[in-house]
């Protein structure tokens, strides 16, 4: 058995995930093995969720062993920021071609790792395998070892081709490759009694940013972020922290459970998205923290940031009420944001007509249960056809989507808001709450669509469509 095979087949079986744990042992060593159907991947493969994941590191190299249109993969439109940094957005990749499939890739990829280290010098190289150097059956980790020694530079292999699997499972083999070759192997400059990781964020559009500050408002330090705005340092040496926030399960559940058994660093799951959950997650983390050792009274100092915060957010929020009070929205999205977005929402008076459970656990529709005080509006799948129609007769004022389903909104002439991870507003944290609401106010006022509903001109001309 292969070690990628070995690797996939464990992490089918992830003790930590929700879906897992409500299985017997018998059922959990079966796995979930069910095979993708034709175009499973076309959303996202292994090798693209791993770069996701891995990308937001913003000091290194990512080198992607392949031919360069896997480089040209679409990691960029999640809009990734640094405050620093900026390595991250250079493509580095060894443009596999036709005579490297016969004669083999190793000698492009040494080539290419020396030339980063000559010209860029790095803290690290992550180096991706595509599926061609995996089916020619490349050394990426043996070329990674001997580059790592000769150049006195970590060369961090990335074993997630495409083929393995979906997205999903690419970013837990890049997390993978963080505790096989990251994690655990620089000691931090200093640690305090504070000292938290943050393990599913991505610093998209910034949302980092709006939360940091209320870590540092009551003495917290995020010593590592898994993976955005992160830098190789602090996650060699995030095996150091007290706590840990698991901000989606569903894509590193594995870092945080290994992190718990190696380390000892407990976490919990939760959300910076809304309200209620930016607050609950301040009060647990700082419960938890205590119980590790840190100031016995900062769950007290919490509760005074948490009243000062809310105040702020619900006097901002204040002006939208009345505006969007009773409006339906369509939620289709999937992970934490199922169950996040909706309290947020409701939050403001909003009332949600139907939210998708794609990519979500049994804990994410447990919460969304436990809000809405009922399942009948979940769903798993919502075919374009479904989508439409229920806009399109009106069940609802606005959807709340990816970019790939603003179609059929725009179709059914239906003010439509960015939710994934495409979008150019931070929805985060207090003020992100604000946003958001802000944007859906600005979609649904927006004159444009009392316009596009009213008949055409030529349709107002007598005997049309005869």
């Amino acid at each position: 058995m292969s070690a990628l095979k070995q690797r996939i087949d464990s992490l089918l079986v992830e003790p930590g995930c929700a879906t897992n744990q409500a299985k017997s042992d018998k059922a959990r060593k079966e796995g979930c093995k069910k095979p993708l159907t034709p175009g499973a991947a076309a959303g996202g493969c292994a090798f693209d969720g791993a770069k996701i994941a891995l990308q937001p590191v913003v000091d290194v190299a990512h080198l992607v062993h392949g031919p360069i249109a896997c480089e040209g993969n679409s990691w960029d439109s999640r809009h990734v920021y640094s405050s620093g940094p900026q390595t991250y957005r250079t493509g580095f990749t060894t443009d596999m071609a036709e005579f490297d499939v016969i004669y083999g890739g190793e000698k492009r990829l040494y080539r290419a790792i020396k030339e980063i280290i000559d010209k860029v010098n790095p803290p690290a190289i992550f180096v991706y395998q595509t599926c061609l150097p995996a089916m020619i059956g490349d050394d990426v980790e043996g070329v990674c070892k001997a580059a790592s020694a000769k150049f006195g530079t970590p060369v961090i292999p990335v074993n997630a081709p495409g083929f393995a699997g979906s997205k999903n499972l690419g970013n837990k083999l890049g997390g993978e490759a963080l505790l096989d070759h990251v994690v655990g192997t620089l000691e931090p400059e200093y640690t305090t009694d504070c000292d938290i990781n943050l393990i599913g964020e991505y610093n998209v559009v910034g949302e980092f940013w709006q939360v940091k500050p209320l870590f540092d408002a009551l003495g917290i330090r995020v010593l590592a972020t898994f993976c955005g705005d992160a830098r190789y340092r602090d996650i060699a040496g995030s095996h150091r922290a007290k706590a840990a926030i698991m901000l989606c399960s569903q894509a590193l559940i594995n870092i945080a459970r290994k992190m718990d058994e190696r380390y000892d660093i407990p976490f919990f799951e939760g959300s910076f998205y809304g309200i209620a959950d930016m607050s609950d997650c301040l009060r647990r983390i700082t419960r938890l923290l205590v119980e590790r050792g840190a100031p016995a009274d900062l769950p007290e100092r919490a509760e005074a940031l948490i009243a000062r915060e809310e105040a702020r957010a619900w006097a901002r929020l204040e002006k939208y009420r009345a505006r969007l009070a009773g409006k339906r929205v369509l939620l289709f999205t999937g992970g934490v944001k199922s169950w996040s977005v909706v309290s947020a929402l409701q939050e403001v008076g909003m009332e949600i007509v139907g939210t998708s459970m794609r990519k979500s656990t049994q804990g994410d529709r447990a919460k969304v249960v436990e809000i809405m005080g009922t399942d009948a509006h979940m769903f798993d799948e919502l075919p374009p056809r479904e989508m439409y129609r229920m806009l399109k007769e009106s069940q609802a004022d606005v959807m709340l989507s990816g970019g790939r389903s603003q179609f059929v909104a725009l179709k059914a002439k239906t003010p439509w808001v960015e939710i994934n991870q495409e979008r150019h507003h931070a929805y985060a944290g207090y003020d992100g709450v604000a946003n958001l609401v802000a944007e859906i106010d600005k979609a649904l006022y927006n004159p444009i669509w009392s316009q596009v509903r009213q008949p055409a001109p030529w349709e107002l001309a007598e005997g049309w469509g005869e």
